[in-house]
């Protein structure tokens, strides 16, 4: 008979610290499974001088935290994009007074709203781009804008 051998609190954490850097690199979380893991890793070396295993646990939570932390200092700011001065798009479908439609704009189409409330854009004219809100951009007619 094969008896099995328990592991040791070192090589459990190694294999928490191990499945956490595997699933970073599966997942896209922005280092948040690789803080676990660097966690777990300071808590597999620390666990020849630390036998309480709920201690352990504790430990793996503040250090994952402090991991957090300390790597966030060291993130590049994320820098909203900008929209080009006056760049020009084209209705795909009619833009009705206060409501959205479809533009075409760099290729790619948006959702869209007439900057002027009462002012309704029909398909296949070209327009302004003013402004962003979210996933929306504001335009106005280019005959609007431009005499």
């Amino acid at each position: 008979m094969i008896r099995a051998m328990p592991l040791s609190p070192f090589w459990i954490w190694l294999i928490v610290a191990l499945t956490f850097f595997v699933m970073e690199l599966v997942l896209p979380t922005a280092f948040m499974e690789a803080t676990f893991g660097l966690g777990a890793l300071m808590v597999a070396f620390l666990s020849f001088l630390i036998p309480s295993f709920s201690l352990q646990i504790f430990l793996w939570i503040v250090f994952s935290i402090v991991v957090v932390f300390l790597l966030r200092r060291y993130q590049p700011k994320q820098v909203p994009p900008v929209l080009k001065e006056a760049a020009e798009a084209e209705t795909i479908t009619t833009i009705p007074a206060g409501e959205t439609g479809r533009v075409l704009y760099e290729g790619t189409s948006w959702q869209a709203r007439c900057g002027d409330p009462h002012l309704t854009i029909p398909e296949h004219r070209r327009v302004i781009v003013i402004d962003r809100q979210g996933t929306t951009l504001i335009v106005m007619p280019e005959d609007a804008i431009r005499p």
